[in-house]
């Protein structure tokens, strides 16, 4: 279980963790915030009259919102403090440089806030996970480079040889974010929150969703496996199951994966050859992410009654299990003939949100409880909160992703039954009425996985709050042995 670690004073700590503490401090309010506003969209599916009649929150302009806060402000801001906490653990130096770091907190922040505030003003380049406008797409970009320039200068400077991999994870995904970015944004400005993609007809949609697909993988997986491979075996105080696996899990999943977005755009103008790469690369996929999920299992492995008993083995485990039904879902999702009805539908929806919901907050989950407590210097404020803090976000999960499971194979097979004049059986606004009851159990789910972290949040805070006690506490104690060390040396 969770045992309380022991007392450093603050003159003598190796590492550098003032970054770190507050990357994950807005990771949770980040996430909190994308959840909220998560299931005010599911209410608004089911109600649309509560956007009130007001632009800035309607759907299509609060739905780029729950993206950017869940993609770059929850899995960023967690990925930024995981590598810097990481790195600095594995190779046993500092950063290179900690006020750059900080630098990077602050300027992602900035980013953040005027990307979303730009979301919610409508001035966006309509595209996917690529929201943001040139100004911010720059802003972004420096940002990242510091952030780059941070994790190689502390690597040239390591103490140990072998670099572990969970650091080839974070490191492929720095440079992969900053080649997507990049390419994925090029554009030609033509006011100050306005421009024009580079690219144009389906080359410019070939590149969009080769963005989007690969940035979603990228800091919504990669950097989630870097995780894994470390705050696992760490917690469960085991050595990881095969290191010579994992390397090779790394090296195959990075080089299938850029291939894989074409899937997105099966039955359109896309060229055969185009979707034919993505469809074999895709189902090539599976073996490198399956390798991941069993490497991780079988660390696991004879400690079965320990992941029982403890709560953060228990959002690892079951992170893992759901990242492989979400990989097995993403090869049957991109065979063409099961494409065919599930494309334009719910599956698509529910894929997407089984794999944050499933693997990546699950494991964000644990990765936050195991770090907290470290970093602060203290013990968890309450285990059991843990305990219900997981079966509730297990049960918002599955059951956001049975809802939209449901709706979207009937809504795939309505939108393609014929009647026997070969017209369409069912009109679209038909199929918009058969989704009220599902979209209603979705909201349920994310409601249930909003409350799970407001669980999280408060039981982190508490947890800040009794460290920060505790300080105080040891600081009056050394303040009055000093005074009455003082009082006996002028008796004398």
């Amino acid at each position: 279980m969770l045992e309380r670690t022991p007392k450093i004073p603050r003159a003598m700590e190796q590492y550098e963790y003032a970054a770190i503490r507050r990357f994950l401090e807005m990771a949770v309010v980040w996430g909190i915030l994308g959840m909220l506003v998560g299931v005010y969209l599911a209410v608004e599916l089911v109600l649309p009259d509560w956007n009130f009649h007001t632009p800035a929150i309607s759907f299509g302009r609060l739905r780029p919102v729950h993206t950017t806060l869940m993609l770059f402000g929850f899995c960023g801001s967690l990925l930024f403090a995981t590598a810097y906490y990481v790195l600095q653990r594995t190779c046993q130096v500092r950063l290179a440089y900690p006020a750059l770091a900080q630098v990077t907190f602050w300027g992602w922040q900035v980013v953040l806030i005027s990307g979303i505030l730009s979301e919610l003003f409508g001035y966006v380049q309509a595209r996917e996970y690529a929201e943001f406008e040139w100004p911010i797409d720059l802003l972004l970009i420096v940002v990242w480079g510091l952030f780059l320039w941070v994790y190689i200068s502390t690597l040239r400077v390591r103490n140990q040889p072998i670099l572990y991999v969970a650091n080839w994870f974070f490191f492929a995904c720095l440079l992969a974010v900053a080649l997507l970015h990049t390419v994925g944004n090029l554009a030609i400005p033509v006011g100050f929150m306005k421009s024009y993609s580079l690219f144009s007809g389906v080359q410019d949609t070939m590149v969009q969703w080769w963005y989007a697909h690969n940035m979603l993988l990228f800091l919504m997986n990669v950097s989630f496996l870097g995780m894994m491979y470390y705050f696992l075996p760490k917690q469960a105080g085991r050595p990881l199951y095969s290191y010579r696996l994992s390397i090779l899990h790394f090296w195959s999943l990075i080089f299938l994966s850029f291939w894989v977005g074409p899937v997105h755009l099966l039955w359109t103008a896309l060229p055969d050859w185009a979707a034919t790469l993505g469809v074999t690369f895709a189902i090539l996929l599976l073996y490198p992410s399956w390798a991941g999920v069993i490497n991780g299992l079988m660390t696991l492995s004879g400690s079965w009654d320990q992941v029982r008993k403890d709560p953060i083995l228990l959002f690892f485990s079951a992170g893992l299990v759901l990242y492989g039904i979400t990989i097995l879902e993403g090869v049957f999702l991109s065979l063409e003939t099961v494409n065919a009805v599930s494309h334009y539908t719910d599956l698509t929806i529910a894929h997407a949100h089984l794999g944050g919901m499933g693997w990546a907050s699950m494991t964000a989950f644990g990765v936050m409880y195991y770090l907290v407590p470290r970093l602060w210097n203290t013990k968890i404020y309450s285990t059991r909160l843990m305990f219900v803090h997981f079966w509730v976000a297990l049960t918002g999960a599955l059951t956001h992703a049975i809802a939209l499971w449901t709706a979207g194979i009937k809504q795939g097979l309505q939108l393609q039954s014929l009647d026997n004049y070969g017209n369409l059986s069912y009109s679209f606004l038909e199929t918009l009425k058969y989704l009220r009851i599902p979209y209603l159990a979705r909201g349920v789910g994310g409601g249930l996985f909003l409350f799970g972290g407001l669980l999280l949040a408060y039981n982190l805070l508490r947890t800040i709050l009794q460290a920060r006690r505790e300080r105080v506490a040891v600081e009056v104690r050394i303040a009055a042995k000093m005074s009455a060390a003082a009082k006996k040396i002028g008796s004398v």
